[in-house]
């Protein structure tokens, strides 16, 4: 039996009636700008397509039920709806690594079209999305000025310098343009030849490897995961002692969308898996690279290695928790999960502070992650200085400074990090980090049982914050003549004192509380 429906506007047809319409569009159509960011729990919006004139995610969308209907990606809107929404995300900072953005755009076109691009019904529909990147806020701006009509189709920007800004707060190679809003970047599962065989893992580490992604599914007998009722707790005990300030955090998860993948020739150099993004350190020891290389070698042709997002949550590392009392004079113990590098970490921001490595049964953990073990240190001697004052200061250990200050209406950021080279991309970096920051001090967290084994494995249940929730981020940037080097993860750590300290200094994270906005728990 095959089904027929058109995509953008041509007859095309497919005999994979078991697929989703998101395997028949990646690996038959070959449109490479969908991706399975949640792969696939139809939770992340970044496979969004528009059937017959409502946004739809394809993941979750059975192919059998498009005969007759159309189908429509972002490649089949015409060319200047797409120009007009590539300089709006460009002119607003509303695309970072890009992996989620073709997907938003086609549901905010349904919205263009339909008249009501307006921001109660971007944040209605934004809340079908997950971006990670960009705090939402930069996003809404860009919706606007597709609205507002003001959109600048000629800015004169340098986009080999916002490149180069792109690539100092990522943590690794990443490019800024109109081909990484449209989808037509290259990401690591993207541009691998024709035929490639594909490999999933099975929760027993065997690699099973088909011609289809539905014939490698069923073979690893991949079930998609589930979120616990069980609640996030912080796995380390408090330091003995009497402490002016304590602080314990949990399991977090990094959260990125783009899930490990990396493609391989027989004898070649397998893809780089963090794609157009860092994933915020957290790719830099995926076990991908070496599985495709390894699985090219053994079947002698292209193979794709794909983990699945619930692999990504039990294999990838997290932030080491940590448990620390502090003084008012700044001198105090933090008890971190034992990982390599993290005591470096934190001495790097506040060498007066004893650490104690303690073993937990749990996830891996990696220094590499965001200001891991630093941004926790600087937290908490930011904690014991001007406690009168609503403002955290924070000096991250490359030099940049940076200061946040949380009010009724929104977080007030300032940032100094040396030669700015492109203020849209380095707004935008800051208004992600202190989105990430907010969300990591109230309410995200991963619940971990006593053996160590992590119970969120859905994108919904790692309490990441919201459309709408958030509150707006003002930044100011501050430029001075010194190199260029990353001022986003110095936002991150003085957002995240500033909103500890508007809480009045909860003892655990995730607190449960968002200030002024109520709870985002889902």
């Amino acid at each position: 039996m095959t089904i027929e429906f058109t995509l953008n506007s041509v007859l095309v047809s497919t005999e994979l009636l078991s697929a989703s319409l998101l395997d028949v569009l990646r690996d038959e159509q070959r449109i490479e700008s969908l991706k399975a960011g949640c792969a696939p729990q139809g939770q992340c919006g970044c496979c969004t397509v528009i059937i017959d004139g409502e946004a739809r995610v394809s993941c979750v969308t059975p192919v059998r039920r498009l005969a007759g209907k159309a189908v429509t990606t972002i490649e089949g809107l015409p060319l200047e709806v797409q120009a007009l929404w590539a300089e709006a995300f460009l002119g607003a900072g509303a695309s970072q690594c890009g992996f989620c953005t073709p997907g938003i755009i086609a549901r905010l076109e349904v919205l263009r079209s339909a008249g009501e691009l307006v921001p109660e019904r971007v944040n209605a529909a934004l809340s079908a999305h997950l971006c990670r990147c960009t705090g939402w806020q930069t996003i809404v701006e860009a919706s606007q000025l597709v609205c507002d009509g003001t959109v600048c189709a000629d800015s004169g920007r340098d986009f080999q310098a916002a490149s180069r800004r792109a690539t100092i707060e990522g943590g690794s190679t990443q490019k800024v343009g109109p081909e990484w809003v449209l989808g037509s970047g290259s990401f690591s599962d993207d541009g691998c030849p024709a035929g490639a065989r594909i490999a999933l893992r099975a929760d027993s580490g065997e690699w099973h490897v088909g011609e289809t992604m539905v014939e490698v599914r069923q073979a690893a007998h991949k079930v998609q995961g589930r979120k616990t009722t069980v609640l996030a707790e912080p796995p380390l005990e408090l330091p003995g002692g009497t402490w002016d300030r304590v602080l314990r955090t949990s399991w977090v998860e990094p959260a990125y969308l783009d899930t490990d993948s990396s493609w391989c020739l027989p004898g070649g150099d397998p893809s780089d898996p963090s794609g157009n993004g860092g994933a915020f350190g957290s790719k830099q020891e995926s076990i991908v690279t070496t599985a495709a290389s390894d699985l090219a070698q053994q079947y002698q042709q292209p193979i794709r290695v794909r983990l699945s997002r619930e692999d990504v949550v039990r294999l990838g590392p997290k932030r080491p928790p940590i448990a620390a009392g502090i003084n008012d004079d700044g001198t105090g113990v933090i008890r971190v999960v034992d990982t390599p590098g993290i005591a470096d970490a934190i001495s790097s921001v506040a060498p007066q502070l004893k650490v104690e490595l303690v073993h937990v049964d749990g996830p891996p953990t990696s220094a590499r992650i965001r200001a891991a073990g630093w941004a926790e240190a600087a937290v908490l001697m930011a904690a014991t200085r001007d406690r009168d004052s609503r403002v955290t200061e924070v000096t991250a250990p490359n030099g940049s400074q940076a200061t946040a200050e949380v009010s009724d209406e929104s977080i007030a950021v300032t940032v100094r990090c040396g030669e700015v080279l492109d203020e849209v991309v380095l707004r935008s970096y800051c208004i992600g980090a202190a989105h990430m920051a907010y969300g990591w001090v109230t309410n995200e967290g991963l619940a971990v049982d006593s053996t160590g084994e992590i119970l969120n494995l859905t994108i919904r249940s790692f309490g990441v914050v919201r459309p709408g929730v958030m509150p707006p981020v003002k930044v100011t940037i501050i430029d001075d003549s010194g190199p260029a080097i990353n001022g986003s993860d110095a936002v991150f750590a003085a957002v995240a004192g500033a909103v500890w300290r508007s809480l009045d200094y909860p003892t655990s994270w995730p607190c449960g509380a968002l200030p002024f906005r109520g709870s985002v728990s889902e």
